[in-house]
């Protein structure tokens, strides 16, 4: 893996355009960027490591999901034949 310096243009999710874009490193900790710029609208943020988060809407699904099994769960452990 190449060692990141400053200056170097790496990509990333920028918070302020909502989408991965070309950023500048602006800090670098531990041989790994610690705050970027983003070189679409300039805004300076932590480095979030290419990682774009869920939408509201992913995330409304994935809770009715685990609600759906968790459910089932619940009723698969609570139905037993009588004896």
């Amino acid at each position: 893996m190449s060692e990141h310096r400053l200056g170097d243009v790496i990509d990333d999710y920028c918070i302020k355009c909502k989408r991965l874009t070309n950023h500048q490193i602006v800090s670098v900790l531990e041989a790994q960027p610690a705050k970027v710029r983003c070189r679409t609208c300039y805004n300076d943020h932590d480095y979030r490591f290419e990682v774009v988060p869920p939408t509201k809407k992913e995330l409304k699904k994935q809770a009715e999901l685990e609600a759906a099994m968790a459910k089932a769960a619940q009723d698969a452990s609570g139905e037993q034949p009588p004896a």
